[in-house]
Order: structure tokens, then sequence, then C-alpha cells
């Protein structure tokens, strides 16, 4: 028997800036503020996803 496969990609949902930016705050709170290199690469990843998310806004003139 024959099984098609699906083509299409299943994304995972994005989060919002809020979202990502409680989850940076929660990282700071477990750490007592003194990230291990572990938690460091967390932040890093977290901060990259918290700028994809956060609302562009238009340079002032």
């Amino acid at each position: 028997m024959l099984h098609s496969m699906s083509t299409t990609v299943e994304s995972s949902p994005q989060r919002t800036a809020d979202e990502v930016n409680e989850e940076i705050r929660a990282l700071w709170r477990r750490s007592g503020g003194t990230l291990s290199v572990e938690q460091r690469e967390e932040y890093q990843r977290l901060v990259l996803e918290w700028a994809a998310a956060a609302p562009q806004s238009a340079p002032a003139a």
C-alpha cells in the first residue's frame, strides 16, 4: 500500500515579543543574575527571537 506524504511545512507558531520577553525575565530570575554558558546561549537565542517578534518602528525624522 502506498501512502502519500504531505509536502507542507508545519511551522511552529511565532511567539509574541511579550511572550519571549517573559521567558528572558524568567531565565534571569532562575539564574540569580549570573548566567552559565548554557544559559548565555539560551539568552542569545531568546534575544534573537525577541528581536524578530518585536514590532518594527519607522525611524524618527
